[in-house]
């Protein structure tokens, strides 16, 4: 029996395997590509389906119908298990499960398991492309309830799914207009005005090169990691890894190097208040960092600030994601210091910097707020599926 049960419900669950639960489906059909489901359709992590582009072009595989479950079978540990909400088809990566004389939605939550997964990933076949073995598969030995407690589960469970969605949707509304606010709120290319700006601010921006902001440009080392008295010490040391995309603010730095290190390395003590910028592995992320710190070599920070450091990060950030898209896209190698220093942003009156800078960061705060709410329902489902589970 499991640890967690509805009121009326007693009895101890049946042993059975996921074979006798459900079959695959075989069935060739024809559909438009938008009705085609391959494993890129399939988010990461059972989170649902990534939206179709419209498309009148046929395509042939799998069918399925409305309520079975879809199990993305090449890297299974990227758990992409999906409820199918139509008809369609899919490729030979995607495996159809048709569940029979069990609820469609218990069914789904039943394989929507990490142990599920670890039970899979202990049966693929091939390195470079694991497969998951389909008799391995429906040797899955588990337990089930009636059908009346099933429903039970099923439904509380599709609730709090619901909810963690519309918590998603909310978050990604919130990225999509943060990132119409940064295109209206600074000026665009060749402008000198934004479209739109705080009352009382008239006059037009300034360009500025990064290095005429700056008072000073420092750079960053790795102390041999092979020396112990070199780490662990009272210098918090950042690597491109600590660093976020969209994530200026908020950081965590599980590394630190002692003053020996720092003295024996590349690396550099960094001033509080800085804007540390990844130049090399992952370029175009960057951190406002409010405490002494040093850097791997994959770092040039902007020290000494003669601009508002909230708006100069969100107006450099702007920049630079603006120059990799231009350039070649995100597989850009890095930046050199001198064409970081060279790199012009548009600059209002302090006033209006801060109160740029302020609001942004205030939008920020909202959103993080939005995702340590999705954050802790995520956690709350995956322990009920523990309790509510066998």
């Amino acid at each position: 029996m499991p640890k967690l049960r509805f009121p009326g419900f007693e009895g101890e669950w049946e042993n059975t395997e996921l074979g006798n639960l459900a079959f695959y489906g075989k069935e060739k059909t024809r559909v438009r590509k938008n009705h085609f489901v391959s494993t890129e359709n399939i988010e990461q992590n059972f989170g649902g389906i990534v939206p179709f582009e419209d498309s009148e072009t046929m395509v042939d595989g799998t069918g399925f119908t409305k309520g079975d479950i879809l199990i993305a079978n090449i890297r299974p540990y990227l758990k992409k298990i999906w409820q199918s909400d139509m008809d369609g088809a899919c490729n030979a990566d995607v495996l159809v499960m048709k569940p029979q004389e069990i609820d469609n939605v218990f069914f789904y939550f039943l394989v929507a398991q990490n142990k599920f997964i670890d039970y899979v990933m202990g049966g693929v076949k091939g390195s470079k492309m694991p497969r998951g073995d389909k008799a391995h598969i429906l040797q899955y030995n588990t337990a089930i309830p009636s059908i009346l407690e099933q429903q039970q589960i099923a439904k509380f469970l599709s609730l709090l799914s619901n909810r963690i969605a519309a918590q998603k949707e909310l978050i990604e509304t919130l990225k999509k207009y943060k990132r119409g606010l940064l295109s209206s709120m600074f000026p665009e290319k060749g402008e000198a005005i934004p479209k739109h700006r705080f009352s009382g601010f008239t006059e037009p921006w300034e360009q500025r090169k990064l290095g005429k902001i700056a008072g000073n440009v420092i750079g960053g080392g790795t102390p041999k990691t092979s020396v112990a008295e070199y780490w662990d010490g009272s210098i918090p040391w950042i690597q491109s890894s600590n660093v976020q995309e969209n994530e200026m603010f908020e950081f965590e730095i599980p590394k630190s190097i002692t003053q020996l290190g720092l003295d024996k390395s590349a690396a550099k003590l960094i001033p509080q208040n800085s804007i540390a910028i990844v130049t090399h592995v992952g370029v175009g992320k960057l951190v406002f960092v409010p405490f002494p710190y040093a850097t791997s070599q994959d770092f040039t920070s902007l020290a000494e600030l003669k601009t508002d450091a909230k708006f100069t990060c969100y107006s450099l950030y702007r920049r630079i994601q603006n120059d990799l898209h231009i350039v070649q896209g995100s597989a850009i190698k890095g930046i050199t210091k001198e064409d970081l220093l060279t790199k012009e942003i548009m600059v209002p009156e302090i006033e209006e910097q801060k109160k740029i800078g302020e609001y942004f960061r205030r939008f920020d705060r909202l959103i993080t707020l939005h995702q340590c709410k999705l954050d802790i329902s995520v956690k709350i489902k995956s322990g009920l599926l523990q309790q509510l589970f066998i």
